[in-house]
């Protein structure tokens, strides 16, 4: 995942895996094994390096900012959830929703 991300913004800037590397400071066969994911634990170090070369974050790098959209949409249902003040009997309701949906994918794996 680090590797495709980083992948795509190098190519988005315009970028060589040599001009990043050597950017970046970095050794050019180091960033290929990151990008092709034979390296899949960078330092810190070395992913700041490379976050500042393509103008972004580390956490974009990891693929932490979807994470983080995952979990603020998740805290906003529940405010919802809460703010509709549902007795115990309509959350259960919901629940039988959800049973479905599980239902529903476990049918798809198989």
């Amino acid at each position: 995942m680090i590797g495709a991300t980083i992948t795509q913004l190098r190519k988005q800037k315009g970028l060589t895996l040599t001009d990043l590397a050597e950017r970046a400071s970095i050794s050019k066969s180091n960033l290929s094994n990151i990008e092709r994911n034979l390296n899949t634990n960078p330092s810190i170090r070395v992913l700041e390096r490379i976050a500042d070369v393509l103008e972004t974050d580390v956490v974009t790098l990891l693929g932490m900012e979807e994470e983080e959209n995952t979990q603020d949409f998740y805290k906003e249902f529940l405010q919802r959830l809460r703010d509709l003040n549902l007795t115990r009997e309509e959350l259960e309701e919901y629940e039988r929703v959800l049973e479905f949906i599980e239902w529903k994918k476990k049918k798809s794996k198989t």
